[in-house]
């Protein structure tokens, strides 16, 4: 109980997680309870419990499951949040519930499945599922398709996705497991049962005795279709109405069959099948047969097409060469059997592709038309089936010309065909499908064939007439019919009785059917008809307002399905029939309800003849209104009590004010209706002109506005004020309505009748009147724009004049936010739902952004007007008449204004004038296609096909000013339509085929500016793409710019991924030049804008397309941040015609509350917004600010991103359009620069990119103040010691470039004084790039400029600030040199010059060659600086002489300086061009004050410190002392100060450091040279510097640039030189010797060696990997010889090198191998090789290790790499050897290694601190210092070495012995190690290595055991024998006898060598007379190579007999000594002998 008593306490959520499975069992029953009694779904008590439902599902005990699966079912029933859980909880039901084996457990985890299901999360249950049927446990996979089928079956196949369903479901009928198998079986009848024979094709492959039963069953099955039995609870309201249904029995059951219906036929089988891909099965000979002569061959390549088109589902592709084979095979063969099988093929690809091959549908048709000539049956039945295929994947308005083109032929076969297609085609089409525009040709062509001689082709017309009256009805069709006779009519009738639609379609009605179908059609054919009319009528007063409810809100119809505006209007009168509904009380019922709520005195003194009493009465009635409740209060009751006499005729103006201040309060309050409101109306209006009353009067009808909708009141007002006479009362309600269109919107206004009323107004004798009108129209407007002056074009110009004066005031001007709203229609859209149509065209109506302004128009039907005369003037030949014409088409749009989008034949008829030959006819035709686009509308849509697309066609032609109307008329357009239109189908992708130069460059400069403004395009888009690549390769240099200009706004839209795939089908060459263009496109891809804000609601709308809220000002800061986020985004989303200014014109009365605002802080510090900006900009989700003009878009962005960060005000005046505002609003800025520094510079990006902005204004005022700003800017930075970034660097220094070229010499100044600052806090080396771009200007002033800077950053920094290089720097430097502009040619030579004083003749060399005549200036001009500076005093005091700008305290300052035996004054004369002088005197005379005070014993003696050159002055070293001491005052002693040692300088430092320096770094350049003879050359050099101990040092300093260089190099050979064929190897192989030997000495000098940094030696180690890895190198003579020596490198690497650095090196290394997926596993494989040699050696390293920097890497890897995520990788190397490394350095350094994670931020949340306590937590719990005993074991155990430890061993000992100076220390430890492990065998080991090594291994160990035997001999003789002479004597000659020996072995391998030398030729000579030297060399012999096994084996057995022989002579002691020694020097002599 003691336990449990822990637990019980706990809170619910920790005992779920508890360890005791009791106490999460209690946990998971509390959690049941506690969930049940939540009653608020979004309380935050359920987000305690969201980590956690993962284990409630997942619990171990399977009691605890139980209840922690019914606890997480009643979370997911009941949570909000229960849906961000779904992924896991289902994956865990699958994987841990599913394989139980209790029943009840699998039913929970359905159940769960099942709920997820219902709150909407069906996608990511049905993947989890899907997922688990891949699981081996079959009881998992049986459960997963049994919880599908459960889904399946309550929720229908609407909810539950069938196609992955479908595409699984065969593998399920073929697993082992027979559960398996039923289970498939029952879940395949359950979708049949829902798809029906959908689900046969999928099924088909499946075993033939599966599908029989599967057969068997679905017959079995009832007819009638499922129905969804459980709903999501976003379908509450379908649940209650099948709840209705099925309670009232049989009532719906058509509804029901109808629905069910739909829903069968919803599941098309095309889309459950899998796309096949035929174009890669083509045979190979297929295009050279279907051309061969032979029709066998031709009938051949057909059937293996028939064969792949019979697949009914074909993957997409360019199947344009097969269809244009195929189409010519159909066209032209001579052989009807082949036309079939090719029309049959065609058939196949068109069902196969379906919409796909829509794009070759154009194409084919033609053809197949024609070819319905052939009158054998098969053929056109074939020919049939190939159409009505093509039709489906098209639109017959596409093949309506292809159509029409044919009915006028001559074969009767043709004309009947094309007629029957037309009939199958008319029975898939709709009402909406088959407009009037379409079906009218159609019908005149057809009756043209009505009257046609052979009766075949009339039964066809008649046929076809009669399917189109089926479809469209006879309504429809009659107008057409008008000249044919009875007979016929009958005769088409009874065609249309005779049709049947697919599908069991009805047919729109108006067709003549008696059967018993039709009733139902009948029947409701009447509310169809009625609908619109009654949904388009204007609201008024009166009317039925149920049948207006009932039409409004009842199911659409068709006809209100075509005009959402008038459904929409049908629901704004819903809203308002409420209030129609009150009935207009009799004057005393009035009485009565009045005395129920005001007191009895109130209404005794209402009509009182005293005008106190009434005042009083009056107050008392407002006391009584004030209390009242709103459902108490009769609202007409109290108005017509009011009115009681004397009523609106009361003389006194107090109570009259009192009773218009009621009828506001009454408005207000209650529930006012528009019945109440006609009561007070008249009254009002006629008070609305009064001085007095007047204020209360507009009050009241403002509040009447509230209640009943602003159009409804401002209607009755306006026409009850013009009723009257009285101009005042006109003015003033003019006045009134104005200002009440900016307090509720333009939401709803009658704009027609307004625009009646204000003409009245315009004509009215007043001026009053008149001004008062003019203001309303300037309000009008801020919301309709532009087409608002079309409706007064005709008034007097004078009148005209004043109205476009007002319009030029609105201007620049937005509409104002509403801030009253309908108080009953806003309350009604919660009721009425969110319809999106709906929402569209009312929502944004206030304010412009949702609602369109031009629908509100009246239009004019001119089809009418556009006869066949005209048409037939507009094609006439003779020009004139079509020009007469073309004006008479513009006066009937002119005088129309507005028209719908009926305009008869009028679009072919112009679409033949843009092709016209007389250019003034084809602008003529362009204006008039603006014209059009005005007038029309949105309603220009449906004519972009017909008449848009030929525009563009325009825009190719030759005539600039002909394709500049084009272009205009193209945006006149588009701004109508949308661009969705135009990039919808094929028609643009054909437009860019067309290889016309002017064409492509306008298209694609016009795709290019209006994509980015796109937030969606149809897919179509796509077929763009090949033209898009096309045009990247036109000879056109212009179309090439425009199209790379395109690519990357395609790219925002189509991503690159699929871009880069569609370059597969260029050529290899293309594709290369292609792919390059999209990567660089990629990084200036721009981001998409955003979507806006959606509107619900008219007040709504208005709000969000304000810019600038009056009514934000009144809301807290907070508010106003989200508030200006929502602004900019809507600035560029809102839809006001007019195009609006940066900001508005603030209201005249500011009041105090804004300068409130502006006293607080301007900028605002978000934490990391700077860093978000950052990384969005990297990430491309944000336009990189980088243009050549600052565009709309970038302003956007800026907008938008300063508006979290910048004060609203401060934001607004500096966008403000009036540079004056800005002026000021910089001020502001730099007076708070101190006081918000900091807030600044997190700011200070956007400020910076702000001033960018304003480079490009032409205005000197602001941008002298802009740069004033700067100065101080750039100081205070300096004050704060803050550095740049690159984001910010990169988004300012360009721009201000530019200004360096300004013509203004104050602007210059300014200028480059902010560029001196600007090198205080951004490196000198990185500015150096960006002047160096501005040498390449246009701008001859900029260039000079540029260049002097250069000149002076050179001579301030030296030549380390040229980037990249210091050569390419003066390169491009020295060309202009050769400039025409004689400032350009000064500034480049003064900047030669001081390169020339910094680094000497060696600038020479650095600028490259030049002419003679540029080369004669260069040298004149350096001689004359050399003179003046001669000239000038020689003796200047440390005041006068000018200090080199920042050197002093630059910390770059070094730079490459001159000889110093040259001239000691050269380096005085640096700074002595012109520029130069003039920029320390402007430095000096800044800096004077400061400099004269400083006293002389403290300033710098320059020449001093020249002449002491020799001498070295050392700090001394500081006393260290205790602090104890210190605090002990009394044992303080005196302590003698330290002073300064003075030693001699290292010899030759200057010459060394200084004159070489130069050679050196221009040495080491040539190391990464292309031409190997160069790089080898410079090589050498290097080598022979490293070679010799007493010169290497010079190269410290130079390791990390050697370095580079080198692992250049070995990029390069990679890369370049070994993939070149025509490259000699060899000289490859001499360049990889020569690399490797430079490495090895330089790494076998270990302080040159410890210089090389951590970067530099990884992508070192890098590079040295890659080529131990690459194959291509051991194929290669001598490559295996090469490996070794790389390995030897590798060694010298890892040992001499900063530890800390290779260590880090290797750790980064290892994390990028790991990281890239392209990486080789060998590659990772070796870095870890290195790593465990690094770990061996740690015990003797880890005193020089940084621990701090190995940690973070460590850390930074296991960031990268986390524990699991090592451990899933294919190998468990990597995290072994993470783990052999910290476990190491936790043995080395104990508890302290804790100590060392200072660099890691956050290192309570690393995983490395958790890691490293547990492990030295372990060693802890070991036992203490080992003891000698245990030394002593682990050096037994030791001694059993693996095979690994054993060749590493050997591996280091062999190392030494290749090594000059550990040579005998290597032979001693072989010895020993040979010695102690007796059984291993060397020679595995020795295989690998030359012939010489191992001869010399050999000798060697034979020679240390000849001297331990000696040596042990000497020492028993010593201690046995009593004559030590003899003895010693004996055992020097045996020390002479070994030395023969080894020198006998030596001649003997000589001898041998030389044998092997004469057939191997001379080349081997050297290295063979090289053995005799003490260093081995490696043999170049390859003869050598293959004999070096047996030439082991040989001397080894000479040496065993040599030994044999020498063994006797031992044991025979002295005596037989001298013997031998002769035989040795006879021996030594032949030898010799032989030798020479």
């Amino acid at each position: 109980m003691g336990d449990d008593s822990e637990w019980m306490k706990l809170p619910i959520d920790q005992k779920c997680e508890h360890k005791v499975w009791k106490a999460r069992l209690n946990g998971y029953e509390e959690a049941v309870k506690l969930f049940q009694r939540i009653h608020d779904e979004k309380s935050p008590e359920w987000g305690k419990y969201l980590g956690l439902i993962k284990k409630f599902v997942t619990e171990s005990n399977a009691v605890a499951q139980l209840k922690g699966l019914e606890a997480a079912l009643v979370f997911v029933e009941n949570a909000h949040v229960a849906g961000k859980t779904t992924g896991e909880v289902v994956s865990g039901v699958v994987t841990k519930v599913f394989n139980q084996p209790k029943a009840r457990a699998k039913e929970l985890g359905m159940d769960i499945c099942l709920m997820y299901v219902e709150i909407e999360k069906v996608e990511v249950v049905q993947d989890e599922l899907l997922k688990g049927l891949d699981n081996k446990n079959p009881k998992i996979v049986v459960a997963c398709i049994e919880t599908l089928r459960k889904a399946l079956s309550e929720f229908g196949s609407k909810i539950v996705t069938l196609k992955p369903v479908v595409k699984v479901l065969p593998k399920q009928f073929e697993s082992r497991e027979k559960a398996v198998r039923d289970e498939a079986r029952l879940l395949a009848i359950e979708v049949y049962r829902w798809i029906r024979d959908a689900l046969r094709p999928s099924l088909q492959n499946i075993n033939s005795v599966q599908l029989k039963e599967l057969e068997e069953e679905w017959v079995k099955l009832p007819s009638a279709p499922p129905k969804q039995s459980r709903f999501l609870r976003s379908q509450q309201d379908l649940k209650a109405k099948f709840e209705q249904q099925s309670a009232e029995g049989g009532g719906g059951g058509e509804c029901d069959d109808d629905d069910m219906a739909e829903a069968e036929t919803a599941v098309d089988p095309y889309e459950l099948l899998e796309p096949v891909e035929i174009l890669s099965k083509l045979p190979k000979d297929f295009y050279d047969e279907i051309e061969s002569k032979k029709w066998q061959e031709r009938k051949q390549a057909l059937e293996a097409i028939e064969a792949l088109a019979k697949n009914p589902k074909l993957e997409n592709g360019d199947y344009g060469d097969l269809v244009r084979a195929l189409k010519k095979v159909v066209g032209f063969d001579a052989n009807v059997m082949l036309v079939s099988m090719a029309a049959k093929c065609l058939a196949g690809l068109a069902s196969g592709l379906r919409k796909k091959f829509g794009t070759y549908a154009g194409l084919v048709v033609p053809t197949i038309l024609e070819k319905f000539k052939e009158k054998k049956p098969q053929v056109v039945q074939a020919l049939q089936e190939a159409i009505d295929a093509v039709f489906l994947t098209t639109s017959l308005q596409n093949l309506s010309e292809d159509i029409l083109a044919v009915m006028d032929n001559k074969n009767p076969s043709i004309k009947q065909q094309a007629s029957l297609f037309l009939a199958r085609s008319f029975r898939h089409c709709t009402q909406s499908t088959l407009p009037k525009s379409l079906l009218k040709p159609f019908c005149a062509a057809l009756i043209k064939q009505v009257n046609d001689s052979a009766p075949e082709v009339r039964d066809a017309a008649f046929e076809a007439l009669g399917t189109a009256m089926k479809v469209v009805g006879e309504k429809a069709v009659n107008p057409f019919l008008t000249d044919l006779d009875k007979l016929k009519l009958d005769k088409i009738k009874e065609s249309a009785d005779k049709v049947e639609l697919p599908g069991g379609k009805k047919s729109a009605g108006g067709a003549s059917s008696g059967g018993a179908g039709d009733k139902k059609t009948a029947a409701k054919a009447p509310p169809s008809a009625e609908a619109p009319p009654r949904a388009s009528a204007p609201p008024k007063s009166s009317g039925p307002p149920k049948k207006t409810q009932t039409s409004a809100s009842g199911k659409p119809s068709s006809g209100q399905a075509k005009k959402g505006k008038s459904a929409a209007a049908g629901g704004k009168k819903t809203s308002d029939s409420k209030e129609m509904t009150e009935t207009e009380l009799s004057p005393e019922a009035c009485e009565d309800l009045a005395a129920g709520v005001l007191p009895a005195s109130c209404l005794q003194q209402l009509d009182s003849t005293n005008w106190k009493e009434r005042l009083a009465s009056m107050e008392d009635f407002q006391r009584a209104v004030e209390t009242m409740e709103k459902s108490a209060m009769p609202c007409q009751a109290l108005v017509k009590m009011l009115a009681k006499k004397p009523g609106w005729k009361e003389t006194n103006f107090q109570v009259m004010q009192m009773k218009l201040r009621i009828v506001a309060l009454v408005a207000q309050r209650g529930q006012f209706s528009k019945t109440s409101a006609s009561v007070v109306l008249e009254a009002l209006v006629d008070k609305v002109g009064d001085v007095k009353c007047g204020g209360n009067a507009k009050e009241a009808l403002t509040a009447i506005g509230e209640s009943c909708s602003l159009p409804w009141t401002a209607e009755q007002v306006v026409s009850l004020a013009f009723a009257q006479k009285n101009p005042k009362n006109q003015a003033e309600t003019l006045n009134w309505l104005a200002n009440a269109m900016k307090e509720f919107g333009f939401a709803g206004i009658n704009v027609k009748g307004f625009i009646n009323n204000v003409k009245t107004a315009l004509g009215a004798s007043n001026p009053g009147v008149r001004t008062s009108a003019i203001s309303l129209l300037g309000v009008m407007f801020l919301y309709m724009g532009a087409p608002l002056r079309m409706f007064f074009e005709d008034e007097k110009p004078a009148l005209l004049s004043q109205i476009d004066a007002e319009f030029e005031k609105m201007q620049g001007q937005s509409p104002p936010a509403p801030i009253r709203c309908i108080r009953k229609l806003a309350s009604a859209a919660d009721e009425e739902g969110d319809d999106g149509e709906e929402g569209d065209e009312d929502g944004g109506g206030g304010g412009g952004g949702g609602q369109d302004i031009m629908d509100l128009l009246p239009r004019t039907d001119i089809g009418d007007k556009i006869t066949s005369v005209l048409v037939s003037k507009l094609e006439d030949k003779n020009w004139k008449i079509r020009k007469e014409g073309l004006d008479e088409a513009a006066a009937i749009i002119s005088e129309a204004k507005f028209i719908t989008a009926n305009i008869g034949e009028l679009p072919l008829a112009l679409k033949g004038r843009l092709g016209d030959s007389n250019k003034i006819l084809v602008q003529q035709t362009l204006t008039i296609l603006q014209q059009l686009a005005t007038a029309m509308g949105g309603g220009l849509k449906q004519h972009v096909k017909a008449l848009g697309f030929p525009v563009i066609t325009v825009l190719g032609d030759s005539k600039a000013n002909v394709r500049a109307a084009a272009m205009t008329t193209l945006q006149a357009w588009v701004e109508q339509t949308g661009m969705k239109e135009w990039l919808e189908g094929e028609e643009m992708s054909e437009e860019l085929k067309r290889e016309n130069p002017f064409l492509r460059q306008e298209v694609l400069g016009w795709l290019a500016e209006k994509l980015p403004t796109l937030r969606t395009v149809p897919a179509d888009l796509m077929l763009c793409i090949p033209q898009l690549y096309a045009c990247l390769e036109d000879r056109n240099g212009d179309v090439r710019k425009k199209a790379q200009d395109a690519l990357p706004t395609f790219m925002m839209h189509l991503g690159y991924d699929k871009m880069s795939k569609a370059t597969g089908k260029l050529k290899h060459a293309s594709k290369d030049q292609v792919m390059a263009m999209l990567d660089k496109a990629r990084a200036l891809m721009p981001a998409k804008p955003e979507a806006p804000a959606k509107a619900s609601g008219g007040s709504k709308g208005s709000a969000e397309s304000s810019r600038a809220p009056s009514a934000s000002r009144a809301q807290s800061s907070n508010d106003d941040v989200t508030d200006r986020k929502s602004e900019v985004k809507k600035v560029k989303g809102g839809a006001v015609p007019a195009k609006r200014g940066a900001a508005g014109k603030k209201p005249a009365a500011k009041g105090m509350k804004e300068d409130e605002d502006r006293s607080g802080p301007i900028f605002t510090l978000v934490p990391n917004a700077k860093e978000q900006r950052v990384k969005e900009e990297k990430q491309l989700k944000i336009l990189k600010w980088n243009f050549i003009t600052p565009r709309d878009e970038y302003v956007e962005q800026l907008k938008t991103q300063m508006s979290t960060c910048f004060a609203r005000w401060l934001q607004e005046e500096l966008f403000h359009v009036d540079f004056q505002r800005q002026v000021k609003a910089i001020g502001v800025m730099m007076e708070r620069m101190e006081s918000e520094c900091e807030a600044t510079i997190g700011c200070l990006d956007l400020i910076l990119k702000w001033f960018t902005l304003r480079f490009y204004d032409t205005n000197t005022t602001i941008l002298m103040k802009v740069l004033e700003y700067l100065k101080l800017l750039f100081t205070t930075l300096t004050q704060e010691n803050y550095h740049l970034s690159e984001y910010e660097a990169n988004s300012f220094i360009p721009y201000l470039i530019l200004k360096v070229g300004e013509p203004k010499d104050v602007v210059r100044k300014d200028v480059r004084s902010i560029l001196a600052m600007l090198c205080k806090v951004y490196p000198a080396s990185k500015v150096f790039p960006f002047l160096m771009d501005g040498t390449k200007s246009k701008n001859s002033k900029q260039r000079a400029e540029c260049l002097e800077e250069l000149g002076c950053l050179i001579g301030a920094y030296g030549m380390n600030v040229c980037q990249p290089t210091p050569a390419k720097s003066l390169k491009d430097i020295a060309i202009h040199i050769g400039d025409r502009d004689t400032s350009v040619r000064n500034a480049a030579l003064n900047t030669v010059v001081a390169v020339y004083n910094v680094c000497g003749d060696q600038v020479y060399k650095l600028i490259g060659t030049l002419s003679e005549k540029e080369m004669s200036m260069l040298e004149e001009r350096i001689k004359r600086s050399a003179k003046k500076t001669q000239a000038a005093p020689a003796k200047q005091s440390a005041t006068d002489r000018p200090a080199p700008r920042e050197n002093a305290t630059n910390p770059k300052g070094t730079f490459l300086r001159k000889p110093a035996q040259e001239d000691p004054n050269k380096l005085k004369l640096m700074y002595r061009t012109y520029r130069i002088q003039s920029r320390q005197n402007a430095q000096q005379s800044e800096q004077s004050s400061d400099s004269t005070s400083i006293p002389k014993e403290f300033q710098l003696d320059l020449d001093l410190i020249e002449r002491d050159r020799n001498i070295v002055y050392e700090m001394p070293n500081l006393i260290e002392h205790k602090l104890d001491e210190l605090l002990e005052l009394e044992r303080l002693e005196p302590i003698t100060m330290p002073k300064c040692t003075v030693r001699a300088a290292f010899p030759n430092f200057d010459d060394v450091h200084n004159s070489t320096a130069s050679t050196i770094n221009f040495v080491i350049s040539q190391v990464a040279s292309s031409d190997i003879n160069t790089s080898i050359q410079a090589l050498a050099q290097i080598d022979e510097v490293l070679r010799q101990d007493d010169k290497a040092e010079v190269m410290s300093g130079h390791i990390d640039q050697f370095l580079i260089a080198t692992f250049m190099q070995l990029r390069l050979i990679y890369s370049t030189h070994m993939a070149d064929e025509h490259m000699d190897k060899k000289d490859i192989m001499k360049l990889y010797s020569c690399i490797i030997g430079n490495m090895l000495s330089l790494f076998s000098m270990e302080p040159l060696a410890r210089e090389a940094s951590m970067g530099v030696l990884k992508d070192l180690m890098h590079g040295v990997i890659m080529l131990m890895l690459d194959s291509r190198v051991e194929d290669m003579e001598d490559g295996q010889q090469l490996i070794r020596s790389v390995n030897l490198m590798v060694i010298r690497v890892l040992e001499k090198s900063d530890q800390t650095n290779i260590i880090s090196a290797l750790l980064v290394l290892l994390q990028d191998s790991l990281f890239m997926t392209t990486c080789s596993p060998m590659f990772s494989q070796l870095v870890m090789k290195c790593l465990w040699r690094m770990i061996r050696f740690l015990p003797e390293t880890i005193n020089s290790i940084n621990l701090d920097r190995v940690l973070l890497d460590v850390h930074n890897l296991m960031k990268v790499f986390p524990k699991d995520k090592l451990k899933h990788l294919k190998s468990d190397v990597p995290y072994r050897t993470l783990k052999t490394l910290l476990h190491t350095l936790c043995k080395l350094t104990g508890v302290k290694i804790l100590d060392h994670l200072s660099m890691i931020e956050n290192r309570n949340e690393s995983e490395l601190e958790a890691y490293l306590r547990r492990v030295v937590k372990h060693y802890g719990q070991l036992s203490g210092p080992k003891t000698d005993r245990d030394e002593k074991n682990s050096l037994r155990t030791s001694d059993r070495l693996s095979k690994a430890m054993v060749s590493d061993v050997l591996s280091e000992i062999f190392k030494k012995i290749g090594s000059k100076e550990n040579s005998k220390e290597g032979l001693t430890e072989l010895y020993e190690f040979k010695k102690n492990h007796p059984d291993i065998d060397l020679e595995p080991f020795l295989q690998h290595t030359t012939l010489v090594f191992q001869n010399y291994v050999e000798r060697g160990l034979q020679h240390i055991e000849s001297e331990k035997e000696t040596k042990s001999r000497i020492q028993n003789s010593t201690v046995i024998s009593q004559h030590g002479q003899d003895s010693s004597v004996s055992n020097e000659e045996e020390q002479k006898t070994a030395g023969y020996y080894e020198r006998l072995k030596i001649l003997k391998q000589r001898i041998v060598h030389d044998n092997m030398g004469v057939g191997g030729g001379g080349d081997n000579e050297p290295a063979q007379r090289g053995l005799a030297t003490s260093k081995p060399s490696v043999p170049s012999s390859t003869d050598m190579l293959h004999s070096k096994l047996s030439q082991l084996k040989e001397s080894r057995e000479m040496h065993q007999q040599e030994h044999n022989v020498h063994a006797p002579a031992h044991a025979h002691g002295s005596s037989s000594s001298p013997a031998t020694l002769d035989d040795l020097k006879k021996r030594l002599e032949r030898i010799k002998s032989n030798w020479q």
